[in-house]
């Protein structure tokens, strides 16, 4: 799936293509709609990128069952569980 924003838009928020799409996950991942990972997949930077730009912003991590999951399952396939 795709979603085209408009040059107009991106424009009128005064953030670059990239700041824009940053805020949006930034929301969706405030709000609980997707997870730290799904945050970080959404942006293809490394979930502890996504930490750092929560950090700094101070936004709140909340950890899910859905997280420790995929954290177990990481850590699983990198044979460290």
């Amino acid at each position: 799936m795709s979603i085209v924003i408009s040059e107009d838009i991106v424009r009128a928020s005064g953030l670059s293509e990239q700041e824009l799409i940053i805020e949006l996950v930034l929301l969706l991942f405030q709000q609980e709609k997707i997870s730290l990972g799904k945050a970080a997949e959404l942006l293809n930077i490394s979930q502890v990128r996504f930490q750092q730009i929560l950090s700094e912003r101070g936004i709140n991590i909340h950890y899910d069952v859905e997280e420790l999951q995929e954290d177990i399952q990481h850590l699983t396939a990198k044979g460290w569980l």
